[in-house]
């Protein structure tokens, strides 16, 4: 066998070279967030020209996204599961395609649209066996690199050197460019009074030794700050944050607990600030894993007391939680929301929180609503909601009747919204609400 050192310097190729071997027609899956091989993509961009009916599939870019400019579709046509500021308009404008799907079902359904013919990736430099690290964004690579007929890298030492399954070997890649780019960072966001009211409805509803799904944003953020007294938590969750590290440190995220990978971190991609990237390099402690592993119900549900707190756009005085459309447009996409609300349903002890302000649009639009909006999709159904959390309080559905569920959510909706909701009420029961 060939040295690893001696295969790296034979595939090593200048990026102009390595995608010349994508071709017309060919399906191309990207590496995602952090892990984005941004000098691939921009290349394939200048070298549009080369390709007709190419499909992209993508998640979430931190980037510009120059496979969307308008005409750029005839030759680089975008397909994603969740949409993202540098997406939704051009899907919106018909330029790119939405697929509706499970994240933890993405591998499979790559599959059955026919499979892969390019996976595009971001690699650290390799150890001494030859290895290189993924990054932060793995989730469906472990899946599919082996599947794929071409696998080409954008080595990039600025890339975190992230545990777990992570990790795929010089010999499996077919093409390697050295690019060192800079990671995007995504910032905290402020948060806002309101959403440091949900977070701490959110947090009384946590106990100690329970194990965590947070997302990222002004809600989770807010959650976080107020877990700094829990013991014992543990972390699974699809995405982390910035937030979490401290938690980690302070000896609060301990994984003590957990069923399965005791002692670990797990998650299947991280996004956030150069201190969480800091954070997870080289840390064993910290583990990304597969989507299909980590975003799978029936993985979630074998660790105790899961508790999934997760936002929507809307929900109605049933209990469906919209979290995909605003005005008839798709916004973002189903995501691992459902994934990990039915993980917590299974897990024995488990919470679903749906957590979201009480209203948008500067307070002229209540979140808490008769009917979901016209073009609107259930992204997550009523009867798998245990909690709904706004600022003004927590409406438990679990084991609540229409009526019961709806007089719960009246009670949390922003009160300039009540008389309305209210009036729905009377209608749909016959009763009229004090």
């Amino acid at each position: 066998m060939k040295d690893w050192k001696s295969i790296y310097q034979e595939r090593l190729v200048s990026v102009a070279e390595a995608v010349a071997h994508i071709k017309s027609g060919d399906r191309v899956s990207v590496a995602h967030v952090g892990s984005e091989p941004f000098a691939l993509l921009e290349e394939m961009v200048r070298q549009k020209e080369r390709y007709r009916g190419v499909s992209l599939y993508f998640l979430l870019s931190l980037g510009d996204a120059g496979y969307m400019v308008p005409g750029m579709e005839e030759h680089i046509r975008f397909h994603g599961i969740f949409l993202g500021g540098s997406t939704r308009k051009g899907v919106a404008e018909g330029r790119g395609e939405y697929l509706p799907c499970y994240f933890h079902q993405y591998p499979e359904m790559l599959r059955a649209r026919g499979g892969l013919d390019v996976l595009l990736i971001s690699v650290t430099p390799p150890d001494k066996h030859g290895y290189c690290s993924m990054g932060m964004g793995i989730d469906h690579l472990p899946e599919l690199k082996d599947d794929a007929k071409i696998v080409i890298a954008q080595v990039n030492p600025s890339l975190p050197r992230v545990m777990g399954n992570s990790f795929i070997h010089v010999s499996e890649i077919d093409y390697l460019v050295e690019a060192d780019r800079p990671i995007p960072e995504l910032s905290p966001a402020k948060i806002t009074e309101v959403e440091r009211k949900i977070g701490q409805y959110c947090a009384s509803l946590v106990k100690d030794g329970d194990t965590l799904q947070l997302g990222i944003g002004g809600i989770p953020d807010a959650v976080v700050t107020f877990l700094t007294e829990k013991e014992d938590l543990g972390l699974h969750t699809e995405m982390a944050a910035d937030g979490v590290v401290d938690l980690i440190k302070a000896g609060n995220i301990n994984n003590k607990r957990k069923k399965i990978n005791k002692g670990k971190s797990i998650a299947t991609f991280a996004a956030g600030t150069r201190k969480l990237y800091d954070f997870l390099d080289d840390n064993p402690a910290f583990e990304l894993h597969p989507v299909q592993y980590v975003n799978h119900p029936n993985i979630i549900s074998q660790n105790d007391n899961v508790v999934s707190i997760n936002s929507c756009i809307q929900v109605d005085l049933m209990g469906q939680a919209n979290a995909e459309v605003v005005k008839g447009m798709q916004f973002s996409g189903v995501g691992g929301q459902v994934d990990f609300i039915r993980g917590a349903n299974m897990s024995k002890g488990g919470r679903a929180i749906m957590a979201l302000p009480s209203t948008a649009a500067k307070g002229t639009i209540s979140k808490i609503v008769p009917f979901l909006d016209h073009g609107a999709v259930v992204t997550t159904g009523r009867a798998e909601i245990n909690y709904v959390v706004t600022e003004y309080g927590i409406a438990q559905l679990w084991g609540k009747t229409l009526r019961e569920r709806a007089k719960e959510l009246i009670a949390i909706a922003h009160p300039d919204f009540r008389e309305e909701l209210k009036e729905e009420y009377a209608r749909r029961f016959h009763e009229k609400l004090r």
